[in-house]
């Protein structure tokens, strides 16, 4: 076991975990940060995606040993009040029907717009895909994104 100081939403952790330990289980298992959600287990349906350093990453697949010092943001911290401006356009294009994607398609939705505050559909398209919705509410997904990137 080795002992990782992780900085996480702005806060800081500490845990003990194999170095080989996938970040998804650090966040869920050991620090009780349960909306970064386990859909594959191999990095191909997105539903785990969080920021390490803004970048949208697939935390499942991503070992606990390479997180170092970078700054990790889940779900639960892209807002304190669940009022980012693509939490809002989710609600109001109302996208979620099973709901269990969404916090990936949001996270990689957030890296988006930060490097892109405009982007196209196409864009948007490309940047999401991957990142799968069993529900089928792509054309929602893409509608919201859309939203929140005239209201950021």
């Amino acid at each position: 076991m080795a002992h990782y100081k992780l900085q996480i939403n702005g806060h800081f952790y500490e845990t003990d975990v194999e170095q080989d330990t996938p970040l998804l289980w650090v966040l869920r298992d050991h620090l009780g940060l349960v909306g970064t959600k386990y859909g594959c287990g191999i990095a191909q349906c997105g539903a785990c995606t969080v920021h390490l350093n803004s970048a949208a990453v697939r935390s499942c697949s991503l070992p606990i040993s390479a997180v170092g010092t970078k700054s990790v943001v889940t779900i639960e911290g892209l807002s304190e009040k669940g009022d980012h401006p693509l939490q809002a356009a989710w609600n109001e294009v109302d996208v979620a029907q099973c709901g269990y994607c969404q916090a990936g398609q949001i996270m990689t939705a957030a890296a988006l717009l930060k490097k892109n505050p405009k982007p196209t559909s196409e864009q948007v398209d490309a940047a999401l895909n991957g990142n799968i919705c069993r529900c089928g509410t792509y054309h929602r997904i893409r509608e919201a994104v859309l939203l929140a990137s005239t209201k950021s």
